[in-house]
Parts: C-alpha cells; sequence; structure tokens
C-alpha cells in the first residue's frame, strides 16, 4: 500500500509539471499504459492474498483514477497555454493600414455591351440574340446581298466546309442575321408587328491591324412599323449618341450603300480633338430596310417600313475611353485593365 501511494504522489507531481502535450504523453504511456507502472500494480494483485486483494484492488484503481483525471485535466492547461500563445502571436494591429488585393473590373467592352443595351432598352428595344455560326441564306441572302458580293469572298469571311447538306456555314461576318431570325420568330410565334429590336454579339471577318480585329462586338438595330421614316431613324440615332457620350454632336448623315437597306447612310459626328480642332468621325451605318429584305421574311413592304442601324462597339469605346489601338481590348494587358476597375 505503501508503493502505491508513493506512485500516485511522483505520477502526480511529474503529471503536474509535464512541459508539453508530447511529455504528458509520455507519462502516460509510462503510467496507465500495457507496461505502465500503475498497469503493473493491477496485474501484481493476483500474487496477494486472498484478503488483500479487495483492498489493494481498490486503491490501486483511486490512483490509476486520479492519475487519469490528472492527466486529462493537464493537458487542457496545455492546449489552453497554446491557444493563447498562439493567439498573442497572430495579434492583428487594427491600427495599421489594411492591405488591397486589388478588384477586378469590368471590361471596357464588356461595359460599352452593357451601356448600349441599357441606353436602347429605355427607348423600348428588345434584346436579341442568335447563333455565331450561320448559313449564307440569314447572313447574306435574305440580307440582299448579290452573290457577287466581295463580302461574300474567301478572303473576306470565315467559311467551313459544307455539311451533308451541302448547306454553306460560316462565322457571321455581322448581327444583322439576328435581325432576319428575329423578324421570322416574331411573325411565326403570332407577336406580329410593329417591333423593335437590337443585337449585340460577336463577329468574325479576316482582317486584323491597329484599328480592326478578326473578332469584333457589334450593336445593330431594327424597327418595323407602319409609319416608320428616316427621321424616326435620326432621332433614335442622335438620342442614343448623346446618351452614349453624355454631350450633345453635330451630326451629319452621307449617303451610302449597304444592300439591305435603302436609302443608305452613314453618320458622323464632330469630334473635337485635344488642341481644339474639329474632324468628322464615322460611328455607325444605317438606312431604311431595303424591300427584299421584308419580302425575304414573310413581311408586306407595301404596307410596312423599317429603319435599321449598325455600329462596332470597339469603335465607340475607343472613342469613349480615348484608346488609340483597338488591340488593347484583347491584349490582357493588366496595366491597361486597371484603369476600367
Amino acid at each position: 500500500m505503501s508503493g502505491i501511494e508513493s506512485l500516485s504522489e511522483q505520477a502526480l507531481a511529474d503529471i503536474d509539471a509535464a512541459p508539453s502535450a508530447e511529455a504528458l504523453e509520455s507519462l502516460r504511456v509510462a503510467l496507465l499504459g500495457k507496461s505502465g507502472s500503475i498497469t503493473a500494480q493491477l496485474k501484481s494483485l493476483g500474487a496477494l492474498p486472498a484478503d488483500q486483494r479487495k483492498t489493494a484492488g481498490e486503491a490501486i484503481n483511486r490512483v490509476r483514477d486520479a492519475v487519469g483525471a490528472a492527466l486529462s485535466a493537464r493537458r487542457a492547461a496545455l492546449e489552453d497555454a497554446e491557444l493563447d500563445a498562439r493567439l498573442a502571436g497572430e495579434s492583428i494591429d487594427v491600427t495599421l493600414p489594411g492591405r488591397d488585393p486589388g478588384r477586378g473590373g469590368i471590361h471596357p467592352v464588356s461595359r460599352t455591351l452593357q451601356r448600349m443595351a441599357d441606353i436602347f432598352g429605355r427607348l423600348g428595344y428588345d434584346l436579341a440574340d442568335g447563333p455565331e455560326i450561320e448559313d449564307d441564306w440569314h447572313n447574306f441572302e435574305a440580307l440582299n446581298f448579290p452573290p457577287h458580293h466581295p463580302a461574300r469572298a474567301m478572303h473576306d469571311t470565315f467559311y467551313f466546309p459544307p455539311d451533308g447538306r451541302g448547306i454553306a456555314r460560316l462565322l457571321r461576318t455581322h448581327t444583322s442575321g439576328v435581325q432576319v431570325r428575329y423578324m421570322r420568330d416574331a411573325l411565326a410565334g403570332g407577336n406580329g408587328l410593329p417591333l423593335r429590336m437590337i443585337a449585340l454579339g460577336k463577329v468574325y471577318r479576316s482582317d486584323s491591324d491597329q484599328t480592326h480585329s478578326p473578332m469584333f462586338h457589334q450593336c445593330e438595330g431594327l424597327l418595323v412599323d407602319e409609319h416608320s421614316t428616316f427621321a424616326d431613324l435620326k432621332g433614335t440615332l442622335a438620342e442614343f449618341v448623346r446618351a452614349f457620350f453624355e454631350r450633345d454632336f453635330e451630326m451629319r448623315f452621307r449617303p451610302s450603300y449597304f444592300p439591305f437597306v435603302e436609302p443608305g447612310a452613314e453618320v458622323d459626328i464632330a469630334w473635337q480633338r485635344p488642341d481644339g480642332s474639329t474632324r468628322w468621325l464615322e460611328v455607325l451605318g444605317c438606312g431604311m430596310v431595303h424591300p427584299n429584305v421584308l419580302r425575304a421574311v414573310g413581311i408586306d413592304p407595301e404596307r410596312y417600313t423599317g429603319f435599321a442601324f449598325g455600329m462596332g462597339v470597339e469603335r465607340l469605346a475607343m472613342l469613349r475611353y480615348g484608346v488609340d489601338d483597338l488591340r488593347a481590348f484583347f491584349d490582357n494587358d493588366l496595366r491597361f485593365l486597371k484603369q476600367f476597375a
């Protein structure tokens, strides 16, 4: 009995002085493990006289329980001390300036697309979409492009090999095909006329330099009604230009040719240079929808008229943000893009 009491006193003292969780675990194994000293005391009970076993067993169990409780208490104390030390070492000085990991921003082209959609949305135009891989009928034929038109040539258009039915496929050269689809779907769906829509999206042409890219974005709009006129077209575009640039411009409409409109025009704005002088800048093309385009989708050109317009999104973004090289929009140079964050 005196031996177990001495073992208990020494064990409790060693546990209380254990400096770390590793040292405490070593003590646990030495005391309560399979070969531990307290475990050995329990195993030796069989060698005692029968009348002493009960008293000795009770004493050894009390020591074992006390040692187990001391081990748990010391382990909790060591864990608390470790947590306190870590918290003290990781303390944050809230008076220090915060870190700025850098914030992303909307790409200037995406920003321009959103701006255009918002402006025309306020004017009552629906936003429509269509496939980027088109067929010849939607991209050229329905838009009154003659067979010999230069836009159909291989050096201007990206063609795919004909499919099994012999249908020519190509990367769309403009979003005007969306207008054709929108008119046909409106008539087929019973929505009828009048209609107003814009199409925003990527288009592809075989061209690349400081002001041209093989892939760029276009915005094209269409209105078809019984009483639409060129004056309505001019008023719409004047309102758009004013809202987009947030200032008034002197505008001029120059006669021009596009297969899908008649008459057609190109629109220039009077752009002020940094030195104070003014020059005319072309910003878009437009015109009254050609009767052949209306007939192609099943609209009677004797009853309905319409106007259409189209503009390059990057072109307007360059003017609005003062960018002089189209390629900057596609180089993914963070030094350039951070200006728009």
